[in-house]
């Protein structure tokens, strides 16, 4: 029997190895996909772009999506028929091996929503269990243990921080950096550096940041991101105390009436296998965990695991918001500019906050979040996106080259994100699907998938004011996208915690309400989900549940 049993190594995960293996206590992790090493990461176009090689096969592993029709009734799609996929990086370090690393904090009205703004009609609003004032510590330890970079400047919507800047400065910027600061001075907007979870330089026995281009979607091979296993469990792995066991998927949590007692999985030839424990850490991946509780079923918890409130799956999130783009031709720069804006490798590192709250028609609103990115090198993932002409017809032949030597010589597109609030709602919730199994029989996750049209009229206010900066800046063909789209590598919820037992699954602690020795500490806790991207927070929240667990393992079995 070992001390603890986490499933799951990405961000949820990694920050509770790493503090308890550092406490002398023995940690086993179960991670279904593959142990990958650095020098696994090549940049290998064809394995991203095309065949989703850190994500499973939709045949042997998806979901079911039940989307509304207008009418108000249910359409039911297959991942497989539809090649939709809520996978987003199966393999030791989970998702963070795959993210471009925005790492923003959450502001102190994101914790308290609900006796902020009030309630929306259909919206299930709360405030956290929780303060900025108690994770502002864990950010902070993130910031010099995984490693961030960039500046802290003032600007109305900085979060207080008890270090006064990044422990590492910028990554190296592209000169379109500038031009956006010099667009929103224009405008009276203030441009903010973007905080990046990449190191500049070699530190934290990791390599610097190679500057490939290659860094969204793509693994990195000189540990600069701050992915769970480069930044953390490696360390962890390095006491001697921590046991990754990979292409491990966990099916079953077996307990007793107070107490998770066993994990029971499927190794990659099928066969199964189980491992006992004093203290069970569940951070497989907001749906997968919710997925794995309900499946739990017993005579003790017969709607699945420390679900007799019937909480677990409900209050499922994403994030709100969408893109938009703007086109600068090179005909139409000097020389000097049109070099600055060919130049590869270097990071945008621009986003603006101004509107994190705002007031619009005498109605105050929370607000969120804007980046800006240079368009991805890849050149695969640019060419398909010229396969068709504004009336989404497909291009080939001569029209197709033409259009392909002016996204590749003549022009390039400058594009920005929207980060804004995925309202939970009684309509978005995981489920489990009685008549469709994976590759090892077991039941996939249904999504009731839906967004609230409160997060379109935010996201779109929003789109204006990055479009406003395109245009100032002289881009063509601006434009975005707000819709109610679920990001896949942006997913919360399932798991709220809270302090009433009723209406959350976890308490503030994030601790099973209805178990002794059981933990949840992926995204599954946010209750919402503030207007910046999931990461920072999902690694700060769990340094901050480690600290609390490692107190439980001393009262319990003593210190080591």
């Amino acid at each position: 029997m070992v001390d603890v049993c986490i499933i799951g190594s990405g961000a949820g995960a990694a920050p509770v190895a790493y503090t308890l293996c550092k406490a002398g206590y023995n940690v086993t992790l179960l991670e279904k996909g593959p142990l990958l090493e650095r020098s696994d990461f090549s940049k290998d176009e064809i394995a991203v772009s095309r065949r989703a090689v850190y994500t499973p096969l939709l045949k042997d592993e998806q979901h079911v999506m039940e989307t509304y029709r207008s009418d108000g009734t249910i359409e039911r799609t297959l991942g497989v028929d539809a090649d939709w996929s809520f996978w987003n990086g199966s393999l030791v370090g989970g998702s963070s091996n795959l993210m471009s690393g925005y790492f923003h904090r959450m502001k102190l009205n994101d914790f308290k929503l609900l006796s902020t703004y009030g309630e929306i009609e259909g919206a299930n609003i709360v405030d956290w269990a929780i303060s900025y004032e108690d994770l502002e510590p864990y950010y902070d330890k993130v910031e010099k243990i995984v490693g961030v970079s960039g500046k802290a400047v003032k600007h109305k919507f900085l979060e207080p921080r008890s270090s006064k800047d990044f422990p590492y400065p910028p990554t190296w910027e592209q000169g379109v950096s500038s031009w956006i600061d010099s667009a929103c001075e224009s405008l009276g907007y203030e441009s903010i550096p973007t905080p990046r979870a990449v190191l500049p330089y070699d530190a934290l026995e990791r390599s610097g940041c190679s500057y490939s281009n290659f860094c969204g979607s793509y693994g990195c091979a000189t540990g600069a991101k701050g992915n769970a296993k480069s930044a953390l469990l490696d360390k962890a792995m390095a006491t001697g105390r921590c046991k990754i066991i990979s292409e491990a998927f966990v099916y079953y949590l077996k307990s007793d009436a107070l107490h998770v007692r066993e994990a029971h999985y499927f190794d990659k030839d099928k066969n199964s296998h189980k491992i006992e424990a004093k203290l069970f850490v569940l951070a497989a991946q907001a749906i997968e965990s919710s997925r794995l509780l309900l499946n739990s079923k017993s005579k003790y918890f017969p709607n699945g695991l420390a679900n007799n409130s019937g909480n677990v799956g409900k209050n499922l999130i994403f994030s709100a918001g969408g893109v938009g783009q703007g086109t600068l031709e090179l005909k139409n720069l000097s020389k000097e500019r049109q070099n600055q804006l060919f130049t590869r490798g270097a990071f945008v590192n621009r986003s603006l906050q101004q509107w994190y709250e705002y007031v619009d028609r005498g109605f105050r609103y929370k607000g969120g979040t804007i980046d800006f990115l240079y368009q991805h090198a890849n050149p695969i993932a640019r060419a398909m996106g010229e396969l068709y002409d504004k009336d989404a017809r497909l291009l080939w032949g001569r029209d197709l080259d033409k259009r392909l030597q002016y996204a590749f010589k003549e022009s390039r597109i400058i594009k920005f994100e929207v980060f804004n609030d995925w309202l939970p709602t009684d309509k978005n919730y995981v489920s489990i699907d009685e008549k469709v199994k994976d590759r090892w029989g077991i039941p996939v996750g249904k999504l009731r998938l839906y967004g609230h049209k409160h997060d379109l009229r935010v996201g779109r206010y929003l789109a204006k004011k990055g479009e406003n900066v395109l245009k100032e800046m002289g881009c063509l063909h601006v434009s975005s996208d707000i819709s109610n789209a679920p990001p896949p590598n942006l997913v919360a919820g399932g798991c709220r915690f809270g302090n009433d037992p009723k209406s959350s699954v976890l308490d503030k602690n994030c601790k099973a309400h209805e178990l002794k020795n059981l933990y949840v500490t992926d995204g599954s806790f946010m209750p919402t989900g503030g207007s910046v991207p999931y990461t920072w927070t999902i690694y700060a929240n769990s340094f901050r549940v480690a600290d609390k667990i490692l107190k439980h393992l001393q009262k319990t079995l003593g210190h080591l």
